[in-house]
């Protein structure tokens, strides 16, 4: 083990976060705003990624379903879509696996909901057809991504860009934006 190597990824994750301070808070913050908007007007958020970001979805839903703080309140509506292991399987091995999250958009997302889309490159097919279906079908979308944006970038309502192009620290920045996400929407609910 060699504290400088660890010091040195601590100091780069310091280093992502302060960019995103400077340059993406009016992002995450028009994200915060409508999110609160839908669950104020009794919508759902729907949440989609791969691998780490599947986790992370799975994670920032988890938080909105069952309390940050305050465990207490009413459950705020929120899917992730990388659960259902059976779905995604099935449809996966019968027909692809590019259109897993966006079949499920089709057939659990209404107007007025949110899809919430997690992808560090931001080239996750898969991804990208969701954000696509939601588009068609009225739903507001938002993306979390990476530096350069990839293929999604322009396709949301918002993106989130995490100025970095190592996959850790946008991975460590995408929880943290998620969980200021939930806690915005969280607050929102306890102070109605």
């Amino acid at each position: 083990m060699n504290k400088n190597s660890i010091k040195k990824q601590i100091l780069e994750s310091i280093k992502t976060k302060e960019a995103i301070i400077e340059n993406g808070l009016n992002y995450i913050e028009a994200a915060a705003e409508v999110l609160i908007k839908s669950i104020n007007s009794s919508r759902k958020i729907l949440w989609c990624g791969n691998g780490g970001s599947a986790a992370d979805a799975q994670h920032l839903a988890t938080e909105l379903m069952g309390g940050m703080s305050d465990h207490d309140r009413m459950p705020i509506p929120s899917i992730a879509l990388t659960t259902d292991s059976s779905f995604i399987t099935a449809w996966s091995n019968d027909l692809d696996f590019e259109s897993i999250f966006s079949r499920q958009v089709q057939g659990l997302g209404n107007e007025g909901d949110v899809l919430i889309g997690i992808s560090t490159s931001g080239n996750s097919e898969n991804v990208i057809s969701a954000i696509r279906q939601a588009n068609f079908k009225k739903l507001k979308t938002i993306v979390l991504t990476g530096k350069s944006g990839g293929k999604i970038d322009g396709l949301a309502d918002i993106t989130i860009k995490v100025p970095s192009d190592d996959t850790q620290r946008i991975q460590e920045a995408h929880i943290m934006i998620g969980q200021i996400l939930c806690s915005q929407v969280e607050n929102s609910v306890i102070e109605n």
